[in-house]
């Protein structure tokens, strides 16, 4: 069965819901009347989970909760509505793990839960009870929130599909070690006594880095994980599948084989390749939906086993305009070996925009690019924008800051730092009629509205 945003050529923006404001309510209405006025029909978005301190979509304190911070609070629902309880009801196996996490995070002045008393970092059930009487009004407010974040996202996206606009979300592959998942769910990954990780996550070394990258996350037990039929995993696709049309699957290569690094190592040249079921996981889950409405993230160094995988499951992966030039004419990301079942980027969240790219790039480089999109002065980021529009893949998704031609200022976030990351906003005017009936045309061209 064909992907509900790969049933014909269309064109999406990528736009955190983090850079708008009111962006369940007002904010996000008037970006979805944009997009359906420019021909876009696709929003993709990054993760959607409550966040850490840094801001990261991609280190949330829970798969399953919604970050309060996008909730439109002119719109808040009422909960003494009917439809409170049955939300309370729906949301029960995440939602009471999830508003006590974060009321004895604040309660123990946000320090990790391993470093909590005992008795609550173990969960015995006493001190579970005694704390959900104590904090019983602070549990409420975030059952609460978490409701208003439910309506208000369930209205945005009915919007969305009355103007005919699918949502593309994203769920990050590891969870962050300070999360509601890793204290409910201790037995799900690879924790000691005191729940402190005993291997984490990263990627090897390589071209980009001699001692690779160490991102901290726990690993999974995988061997509990197929003893429960994957359980966890399936919950969590299943919740982002109720709130997105297509979901992207982050560092897809880890569900053939993951990296694993010893807690103490000082880098991640200590780990090593284990192999992860993915395939039995994606057979359940294909079993239980009927279908995968899935993309996969199949960056950087991809193995024939992680390909394999893609391609046996029919899962379309993506290509980058950004990491076409390289010099070689069977590049991947270059726009004549493109496929259809693939989704087209000029940039990602993780790249400069498209104008501070060029603006950096070496001369040889620039050369290159130059010569191949045939570029007179000033015509980036429009060339690459118009190549990815003109690329034979069926989607093809372009960052709102490519959109709006700007520059370093506007990106979004620089891997490998941990600051001034994930603060840019977009200006309440920058998606102006003007720039909508350009794009309108554009897409129109290139086959996609």
């Amino acid at each position: 069965m064909r992907l509900p945003v790969f049933d014909r050529r269309r064109a999406g923006v990528l736009l955190h819901l983090g850079s708008l404001e009111a962006a369940l309510g007002r904010g996000g209405r008037a970006c979805i009347d944009w997009l359906a006025a420019a021909g876009f029909s696709v929003w993709q978005i990054l993760p959607v989970g409550p966040t850490g301190p840094d801001g990261s979509p991609y280190w949330v304190r829970s798969d399953f909760a919604g970050n309060p911070l996008f909730i439109d609070p002119a719109e808040l629902p009422d909960a003494g509505s009917g439809e409170y309880p049955a939300f309370l009801e729906a949301s029960h196996p995440w939602l009471e793990d999830y508003a006590l996490f974060e009321v004895l995070s604040v309660a123990h002045g946000g320090v990790p839960w391993w470093s909590w008393p005992p008795q609550l970092r173990d969960r015995a059930p006493a001190a579970i009870a005694d704390a959900s009487r104590q904090y019983a009004g602070e549990l409420q407010r975030v059952r609460s929130q978490q409701f208003a974040f439910f309506m208000q996202w369930r209205r945005l996206r009915e919007h969305a599909r009355s103007r005919g606009v699918r949502l593309f979300g994203d769920l990050p592959f590891y969870v962050a070690p300070d999360s509601a998942e890793t204290w409910a769910h201790r037995e799900q990954f690879q924790l000691d006594a005191t729940g402190r990780p005993r291997a984490v996550a990263g990627v090897p070394p390589d071209y980009f880095s001699e001692t690779g990258q160490l991102w901290g996350n726990p690993l999974y037990d995988w061997q509990a994980i197929r003893h429960n039929r994957f359980e966890f995993w399936r919950a969590r696709v299943s919740e982002q599948l109720q709130r997105v049309d297509v979901l992207r699957i982050d560092h897809f290569r880890a569900l053939a084989a993951h990296w694993a690094v010893p807690a103490d190592a000082p880098d991640a040249r200590a780990g090593e390749w284990r192999r992860t079921p993915g395939d039995e996981l994606l057979r359940l889950l294909l079993d239980e939906l009927g279908s995968l409405p899935i993309v996969a993230e199949d960056l950087g160094v991809i193995t024939e086993d992680v390909e394999a995988l893609r391609r046996g499951f029919g899962l379309p992966g993506m290509r980058v305009l950004q990491f076409a030039f390289s010099g070689s004419g069977d590049n991947p990301h270059l726009p004549h070996m493109h496929e259809r079942d693939s989704v087209v980027y000029t940039g990602t969240h993780d790249n400069d925009t498209t104008l501070g790219w060029y603006s950096s790039l070496a001369d040889e480089t620039r050369r290159r690019v130059d010569f191949f999109l045939r570029l007179t002065p000033g015509s980036m980021p429009d060339a690459l924008l118009r190549a990815a529009l003109g690329s034979v893949g069926q989607l093809a998704v372009i960052p709102v800051q490519d959109v709006l031609s700007l520059g370093s200022e506007a990106r979004l976030n620089t891997p490998g730092t941990v600051t001034g990351n994930w603060s840019w906003r977009l200006r309440r005017d920058a998606l102006t009629p003007e720039l909508a009936q350009r794009c309108s045309l554009l897409n129109s061209i290139y086959g996609r509205a």
